[in-house]
């Protein structure tokens, strides 16, 4: 596994970015990455983003990051309120902003905090 902060990290981060938008902006995403419910999908997602967040940049404070992450969900909503067969809800990006929470917190746990 890489060290937190090296280049590794920022690469899956940007993987999963792709991925979460690849999926958001499709007008008939894949039912096999489907929890049944959406704002459960939003909160996964955007767990992942925060623990990845983390591990890319173990410097940064929390705050930081969970803006970036915002700003990030706040993108994906404005952007899905263009794709036909998609919708903007604010209850999505309460559950991007809850998935966040859960990640960044996830990351303070002994054996997972990340070495600065």
């Amino acid at each position: 596994m890489p060290a937190p902060g090296a280049p590794a990290w920022r690469a899956v981060l940007a993987a999963l970015v792709l991925a979460i938008c690849w999926l958001a902006f499709d007008p008939a995403p894949p039912s096999s990455v489907d929890t049944g419910w959406d704002k459960a999908n939003h909160a996964l997602a955007f767990a992942a983003v925060g623990v990845v967040a983390r591990l890319a940049w173990p410097a940064a404070g929390a705050l930081r990051l969970f803006a970036g992450g915002l700003a990030y969900g706040a993108f994906i909503e404005i952007v899905q309120s263009q794709v036909p067969g998609r919708s903007a809800e604010w209850s999505d990006l309460l559950a991007d902003a809850a998935g966040l929470v859960v990640g960044l917190l996830l990351m303070r746990l002994p054996g997972l905090r990340p070495r600065r």
